[in-house]
């Protein structure tokens, strides 16, 4: 099995549109595009499948409100209950008000750092890893294709040449 890609190459967001969907539409596997900024309508016209990450948030949003509510009954409650302003500290639920903003705020810390971690993880971004940038001007002006070859090589060329590439190179991947 061959290991060789193709790597077309454009400079304008919307003629790269039309080659993702004329691609698409011809049956041939995208691996990947790279782009400088973010394009919108992309991810949709290479097929790619929306995002779980809202639900990941909505997850630890509960674990956060949760271990809140277990460690304010566990502190003011149980362990070492203290008369606060005046108010009763024999119940969580008589409590509850005055918990309200720390409730939030776990909510909010638990959600948002135990995204990052995991938008880290799945789009596997270690700490000291090598880019994985197929060509330097996807960062600054260019777009590119990745396409996958299956004994059509030359077919492939040229049909990126009609999407209006600018530079079409096949690499030999490792």
């Amino acid at each position: 099995m061959s290991n060789k890609v193709i790597y077309a190459i454009y400079n304008d967001d919307d003629v790269l549109m039309n080659a993702v969907k004329q691609t698409r539409a011809a049956h041939h596997h995208i691996e990947e595009v790279f782009s400088p900024f973010p394009v919108h309508g992309l991810d949709k016209a290479m097929g790619i499948a929306p995002t779980r990450l809202a639900i990941c948030a909505f997850i630890y949003g509960c674990i956060g409100i949760t271990v809140a509510t277990v460690m304010m009954n566990y502190i003011m409650i149980q362990d070492w209950p203290q008369d606060i302003g005046g108010k009763p500290s024999f119940s969580y639920v008589d409590n509850m008000p005055a918990f309200v903003p720390i409730m939030f705020e776990m909510t909010v810390f638990f959600a948002a750092h135990l995204m990052v971690i995991t938008f880290y993880m799945r789009s596997r971004l270690w700490p000291f890893k090598q880019a994985e940038n197929p060509d330097v001007r996807t960062t600054d002006d260019h777009f590119l294709m990745e396409v996958a070859v299956n004994n059509n090589e030359e077919e492939l060329v040229s049909f990126f040449k009609k999407t209006g590439a600018v530079e079409v190179k096949v690499i030999d991947k490792h």
